[in-house]
């Protein structure tokens, strides 16, 4: 088996309700979101969790020092689980990331948390580029409705968009229950 590691991207407060941006079903995702987590407690695997922050003071969402860049409670960091801030949304671009999973000897890493279209995304297909094993627990992951020249696109098919592009071509995606199971 591979040596893997469970990468929590961006669960944070500024995608829930009282947030900025808050996220279609982020409950729902952060229950399974935490499901995972501690999976990978149990297992013993690497838990790296990211958070984001623009480095701006005054930039209008993920402010530093704000309550929207706090990790969510529920999937809060416990004891010497590593944290790692981005100001990117790929959560390799000027962090420490493949150096920590490098250190690790780490073989597999599964992505969960925040926003689909855009860090889960990047940091995805980074990974896949690094040559890591990608898995994506779907129901573990969510985003926003969004438009584009002037088409409004339901966040449940931006969503299944993105995992359709990841699976056909960077990793696997699976369910939080699948990926406990298995």
């Amino acid at each position: 088996m591979s040596k893997q590691a469970l990468i929590v991207v961006d669960i944070q407060n500024e995608y829930f309700p009282s947030g900025k941006l808050p996220q279609v079903n982020i409950e729902k995702t952060a229950g399974n979101a935490a499901k995972a987590i501690e999976h990978a407690r149990q297992q013993q695997n690497l838990l790296i969790h990211i958070h984001h922050e623009f480095p701006d003071p005054d930039a209008p969402l993920f402010t530093p020092g704000s309550e929207g860049v706090k990790i969510h409670e529920s999937v809060a960091p416990k004891n010497d689980e590593t944290v790692i801030l981005k100001n990117y949304p790929n959560a390799f671009l000027k962090t420490n990331l493949k150096e920590l999973l490098d250190q690790h000897n780490i073989e597999e890493v599964v992505i969960i948390g925040a926003m689909s279209h855009m860090c889960i995304e990047a940091t995805a297909r980074a990974a896949s580029d690094f040559g890591y094993n990608v898995t994506i627990l779907e129901d573990a992951c969510t985003t926003m409705d969004l438009e584009f020249n002037g088409i409004k696109v339901a966040a449940s098919q931006v969503h299944a968009t993105i995992m359709a592009g990841i699976e056909f071509a960077y990793g696997t995606v699976s369910s939080v229950n699948s990926y406990i199971n298995r």
